[in-house]
């Protein structure tokens, strides 16, 4: 015997859901839409903004933080919204406020932060505890786990460098809501105190030039007496690491000072070749 199907009320459709993918892509461009103005390489929106976007298409994105950190990290913005952008250019979304985003165009080799090609790489011996490595959850927390148990930080910029804290999340006068993987702080031979904010980033996820700026504006709030230097880590392969350190030019602009490329390995496949290399070039600083 077939069991009847139960049908909707008399005057109503079944209802087709959208997928948060849909609904958040449907809302940013109404958002977008509404501010932009052709020629213009910046556009502003608020939160209500985005409520008021989603209340007129008659969808409920629950989550109105997750929408906009979505398209600030995660996912490219639709490609009706990147057609507007000027030649070579890309939007980014910047924190202007507490609940306040800006569009705006910057350059594509601006906006993305990619390890170079053909860079040397710099051999380490791998110091993370096995039961870490095991137990370690996912590339990200594998990544600063490693930075961490093999002072990847100390060594890369030479500074005598200690964990403040992870995953932090604060407000910052002029951005909003601002959170960065790891903190650390540092003093160097002279005396001079550190802060260097981390961002890290495993798989095919790639770092934003979004995340540095607003570490460096956390920094001029937070550690206005120490010299920072924003961080972004990021894995090439499971045991080869990049790390990449920021300062700030006019416009508060940030700026590649340096990267590198370590790799971990067992400390017996470092040849002592290698070693009278490494020497060789430390000797000529």
């Amino acid at each position: 015997m077939v069991k009847s199907q139960k049908k909707p009320p008399k005057g109503k459709a079944a209802s087709s859901k959208p997928t948060a993918k849909g609904m958040y892509s449907s809302v940013i461009e109404r958002v977008f839409a509404a501010k932009f103005k052709p020629g213009a390489k910046h556009a502003d929106f608020s939160r209500d903004d985005i409520e008021a976007a989603a209340e007129t298409l008659d969808v409920d994105p629950k989550n109105v933080g997750d929408l906009v950190y979505t398209y600030r990290y995660r996912r490219a913005l639709p490609d009706s919204i990147r057609s507007k952008a000027p030649s070579n250019h890309v939007w980014i979304i910047r924190g202007v406020g507490a609940a306040q985003y800006r569009f705006a165009a910057v350059s594509e080799d601006y906006a993305f932060i990619r390890p170079r090609q053909g860079l040397a790489e710099i051999r380490v011996p791998d110091a993370t505890p096995g039961v870490i490595a095991k137990y370690a959850l996912d590339d990200e927390q594998a990544l600063l786990a490693k930075l961490r148990y093999n002072r990847l930080i100390d060594i890369f910029m030479g500074v005598t460098c200690y964990s403040l804290q992870s995953h932090l999340r604060t407000q910052v006068e002029d951005i909003g809501q601002v959170e960065t993987d790891e903190i650390y702080v540092g003093i160097d031979k002279q005396g001079a105190h550190y802060v260097f904010p981390v961002q890290a980033k495993g798989g095919t996820d790639q770092h934003s030039i979004v995340q540095i700026e607003q570490d460096f504006g956390l920094c001029r709030e937070k550690f206005p007496t120490a010299i920072c230097r924003a961080i972004a880590a990021q894995f090439v392969d499971t045991e080869k690491i990049a790390l990449f350190a920021f300062d700030v030019a006019k416009g508060n602009e940030a700026v590649i000072l340096t990267e590198k490329h370590y790799r971990l390995v067992a400390p017996e496949d470092i040849t002592e070749d290698e070693l009278k290399a490494y020497r060789k070039e430390s000797l000529k600083g």
